[in-house]
């Protein structure tokens, strides 16, 4: 299954039910922060954290990708997932989020890295596509950092409490992926 070591002392691994209360414990220490940008926050329960854990096992068990979450010194500190697949088209799109206190050190660009690659070269699919609020600067500055052209806007996209929020829409195609990965300049995220 997988799980692949980001640093030292950071990791990603697929969700478990297990991972139940300390996750639900993540997301509502951290409620506020995410409520702004992840419209399910605000109100997201033990129980509700439990169902997508459900719903994760059973997107894994279709091959419609998977979730998994963020390990940083044995802690949940966020989720990256792929919302599906479209084995016709060859592309999906990811998920993520971090705890407050875990943004800022690089863990999520290299978490997007590793989905990334394993989209690319397992899975061997053509797109792969990154949405974000328009507003929310630190989640549009992973994809601009590794290489996403951006494709535009989407307006009043998704309701985020009582608000609409416009989406930016960013896309990296394998063969971008690929030549990045074999720069000269040793590409390295993070």
């Amino acid at each position: 299954m997988f799980r692949v070591a980001l640093s030292d002392n950071r990791w990603l691994r697929p969700l478990q039910e297990s991972d139940a209360r300390e996750l639900h414990a993540a997301i509502a220490a951290n409620r506020q922060h995410l409520a702004r940008w992840m419209p399910w926050a605000a109100d997201q329960t033990l129980a509700g954290t439990t169902a997508f854990i459900a719903n994760t096992r059973r997107q894994l068990a279709n091959n419609d990708g998977f979730q998994t979450v963020v390990v940083e010194h044995g802690a949940i500190v966020g989720v990256i997932g792929y919302h599906g697949i479209s084995w016709r088209d060859r592309s999906t799109s990811l998920g993520y989020w971090l705890t407050e206190p875990a943004q800022g050190c690089g863990t999520m660009t290299l978490a997007v890295c590793a989905l990334v690659d394993h989209a690319f070269e397992t899975w061997r699919l053509n797109r792969v596509e990154i949405r974000a609020g328009i507003e929310n600067a630190r989640s549009r500055a992973i994809p601009e950092r590794l290489g996403f052209a951006p494709e535009g806007v989407l307006r009043a996209a998704e309701l985020v409490g009582d608000r609409y929020i416009d989406l930016a829409v960013y896309a990296l195609l394998a063969h971008d992926w690929a030549a990045r990965r074999a720069a000269p300049d040793g590409f390295a995220p993070g």
